[in-house]
């Protein structure tokens, strides 16, 4: 054969050979990216309260790498709107740009009902009653938000709203007409939003307070947050008892989807949590959710990192005001049931406050992979 076919044959050889190698090599960009499951969440905060924007992108990136679809986003009115009609973007723009670079869903809680506390509220509007909140102006805000962030798929109006009618019972019915006013304006502008009320499961059950559950059980989904404590804010649950608890809400609202909007379990030995407990209610969690995914809206993780001891408020400041979410007097008012609480809340993370997981962390991480 002539050298110059040869040379030509090897060199075509050559390429064939590469080709073929090529074709076996997967093309990266048609290698999927681990899929976010749009009903998982995780309640993404920051392990110190001053931090870098470099250190809050890498949270959520963590927190992303999960496989989680969505977080909690927690808007409040006096801070959104501190003078009316004009509204201050600034700390929710970077949240949301953050949720929305990472590809999560948001759930926003913008409560007019925190526990005992209704608002807070900006200046200008004061402290009404129910009956004087204004259903146009929270339609008006509301609107603006969901106009400008359309990663928001679900809003909670009113939080640990047993706590806010455990006395008040006869406030019920003007909590009805306004919440039913503000859902058929916000979802003729916003049909595909759903919209509900969340509730403390283990206050619901504690106290009795099922009935106020199923008479506000309105809108597309009724949210619960859920920690496994009695009204000293100690952990007296086993794994499986806490299951049984969630099971418990299919019970009390059997016909409409559910929320799991703040689903936690402390590792703080004193109130009774540890890393092992932890970690065993993360796999018994998502069991309840695997066995009843059809019925659930969202189940979000309360939450990716612990905080230091003592950083942790039974009544967080929002702005200039004062709420009471976590407890309040529904759980107790003595300093001594609010220090159980702060120690719960500091070491509920799945990480510790330097970052270091728990084997919850891994554990969770290791449910979301196994969800189709």
């Amino acid at each position: 054969m002539d050298k110059k076919i040869l040379g030509i044959s090897i060199g075509v050889a050559a390429v064939v050979a590469i080709i073929a190698v090529i074709l076996l090599i997967p093309n990266l960009e048609s290698i999927p990216l681990q899929k976010h499951k749009e009903k998982i969440g995780l309640v993404i905060n920051t392990p110190n309260p001053s931090i870098s924007l470099k250190d809050l992108k890498q949270i959520y990136s963590d927190a992303s790498s999960t496989g989680i679809g969505r977080s909690n986003v927690y808007l409040f009115w006096n801070i959104i709107e501190p003078i009316k009609g004009e509204f201050d973007w600034k700390q929710s723009d970077i949240l949301m740009g953050l949720d929305k670079k990472n590809d999560l869903k948001v759930t926003l809680y913008f409560s007019v009902i925190n526990g005992e506390t209704l608002g807070p509220f900006p200046n200008w509007i004061g402290k009404p009653s129910l009956n004087a909140i204004g259903e146009d102006r929270l339609v008006n805000v509301l609107d603006a938000i969901l106009s400008r962030y359309d990663a928001i798929d679900t809003v909670v109006i009113a939080g640990e709203t047993e706590s806010q009618f455990r006395y008040n019972e006869q406030n019920i019915p003007a909590y009805k007409e306004l919440f039913n006013g503000v859902y058929t304006k916000l979802k003729e502008k916003h049909p595909d939003v759903k919209i509900g009320n969340a509730f403390a499961l283990h206050s619901v059950l504690n106290k009795n307070l099922e009935h106020i559950v199923t008479d506000l059980a309105l809108g597309d989904f009724v949210a619960f947050s859920y920690s496994p404590i009695n009204s000293l804010n100690d952990i007296i649950k086993t794994p499986q008892e806490a299951k049984e608890d969630l099971q418990k809400i299919l019970e009390i609202i059997p016909d409409k989807k559910i929320g799991l909007f703040e689903i936690s379990w402390s590792t703080s030995d004193f109130v009774g949590g540890n890393t092992t407990s932890q970690k065993m209610f993360v796999e018994k969690s998502f069991e309840f959710y695997k066995e009843n995914e059809s019925k659930i809206e969202f189940f979000t993780w309360y939450r990716q990192y612990d905080r230091p001891d003592g950083t942790c408020t039974a009544k967080p400041d929002i702005g200039n005001q004062t709420i009471s979410v976590g407890g309040g007097s529904s759980l107790g008012s003595s300093e001594h049931v609010i220090e159980r609480l702060s120690h719960y809340i500091c070491s509920s993370g799945l990480l510790d406050n330097n970052g270091i997981p728990k084997p919850g962390w891994n554990e969770f991480k290791n449910q979301i992979e196994m969800i189709n």
